[in-house]
């Protein structure tokens, strides 16, 4: 199957962009076939404003991010792999998602790590019909049948 990385990515940064927020991508400049402009980066990381009115050409496709902007005044062409994109967020209110480093891990062109990865993973069992009256019944001694909902609009109770 190949990787949702890029589906989420692109999802995500349309959302963003709907809610006329500014997308910033955190990216980590460590990984092969990075390019970004030398100098910017902090901690072997950057972050990038993606925000259309910052970016031209910008494109996400399954295997990478890449668009060109300006670094103090000069044009530079970014090219990001999908694998090194550590998060997408919002920078008014920091709202995004972070990916996990190994994600990536099961695609396509890493068939041999996936048999193995499958191999180690328990083995998935039949499903089997459960009946619900026995699997709503609680262990308590006392006979009482459960309560059915109160009438009325739900709502949330905050505990702390």
């Amino acid at each position: 199957m190949n990787s949702s990385r890029p589906y989420i990515l692109r999802a995500l940064h349309e959302w963003i962009v709907d809610n006329e927020c500014t997308p910033h991508l955190l990216v980590d400049i460590n990984h092969p076939q990075v390019q970004v402009p030398p100098g910017y980066a902090a901690d072997g990381r950057i972050v990038l404003n993606t925000a259309p009115a910052a970016v031209r050409y910008f494109t996400v496709d399954n295997e990478a991010v890449s668009f060109e902007a300006l670094f103090s005044g000069a044009p530079f062409s970014l090219y990001v792999p999908i694998s090194a994109i550590l998060a997408i967020y919002a920078r008014e209110n920091g709202q995004g998602m972070f990916f996990d480093a190994e994600s990536d891990e099961l695609s396509d062109d890493n068939d041999e790590y996936a048999e193995q990865a499958d191999e180690d993973q328990p083995k998935p069992t039949a499903l089997r019909a459960v009946d619900t009256e026995t699997a709503t019944k609680t262990t308590d001694s006392d006979d009482e049948p459960p309560r059915p909902p109160s009438p009325g609009r739900p709502s949330l109770r905050v505990i702390k």
